[in-house]
């Protein structure tokens, strides 16, 4: 019996392959547009996504406390109602006739205005017609708060003032002229006339410029048509006169009060509203 060896290795010769494959297409770069299928590697080789920030489309409610003034944050503001509303009690505790004196003593009336009109224009500041709960002792804490916060305390009471003393002016000085000429009798010269109102007034204006379109539109729009009640009304004509004057003080503010804004907030990258 002869004996038979075993081919080696080497020698084995393996299929070829078939030849239909070298007839298939190149699709090596197409694979590369493919999705990769999930590694199996344990997550911590894995390497992590970059993390997509979302944006937060909820409605923000404005924050309650940025209405009011602080004694940080407006201190023009706090420090001014702070004093209008101890002014305001203690005339509620003293005897109305008194009041009443006082009220003439601080009026800027013509007669006033030509002895000491420094005086008598703050003075007359310090009162507010009609009480601590009216409609312009409640828009002075809402207005100059929200104005102060956005260009700062001096200019704030820069505003106010300019429309105090550019509105009294307006209304004062031709009923002086009109008593010179006769055309009215000597007794309008000691008109009284007091109240932050017109302070008021020109921070509204002022503080429109500020806001968004759909929002200063509207507000200067209802309070136009407030001004035009009492005007149509006629039961004070110079002081109903003088609200619509010192809210075109406060709305020919624009240009500055929008240049202070953009630089009382570089960082905030919030542009001013057009």
């Amino acid at each position: 019996m002869e004996r038979t060896v075993p081919p080696a290795p080497s020698d084995v010769t393996t299929p070829a392959e078939p030849a239909a494959d070298a007839c298939l297409p190149d699709v090596a770069g197409l694979l590369d547009g493919m999705p990769r299928q999930r590694s199996e590697a344990p997550a911590a080789d894995r390497p992590r996504e970059a993390a997509t920030a979302v944006p937060d489309r909820r409605f923000r409610v404005p924050r309650v406390w940025r209405l009011l003034p602080t004694p940080t944050g407006t201190p023009f503001t706090f420090g001014y109602g702070a004093v209008l509303a101890v002014v305001a009690l203690v005339a509620a505790q003293l005897d109305p006739a008194l009041v009443h004196t006082l009220h003439q003593g601080s009026s800027t009336d013509v007669a006033h205005l030509v002895r000491t009109p420094v005086l008598v224009l703050l003075a007359s500041a310090l009162w507010i017609a009609g009480g601590i709960l009216s409609p312009y002792a409640l828009a002075l804490v809402f207005v100059l708060t929200a104005l102060e916060r956005r260009i700062g305390g001096a200019r704030t009471a820069g505003v106010f003032l300019l429309g105090h003393v550019g509105a009294t002016l307006a209304t004062e000085v031709p009923i002086g002229f009109a008593v010179l000429f006769g055309h009215l009798p000597a007794s309008s010269l000691h008109r009284l006339d007091y109240g932050v109102s017109f302070g008021v007034a020109a921070s509204l204006g002022a503080l429109a410029g500020l806001l968004g379109p759909w929002l200063r539109w509207p507000l200067l729009a209802l309070f136009g048509w407030m001004l035009m009640a009492d005007l149509i009304a006629f039961t004070d004509p110079m002081t109903d006169w003088g609200h619509p004057i010192a809210l075109a003080i406060g709305v020919a503010t624009w240009p500055l009060v929008r240049r202070r804004y953009r630089a009382h907030r570089p960082a905030a990258g919030r542009p001013v509203a057009g």
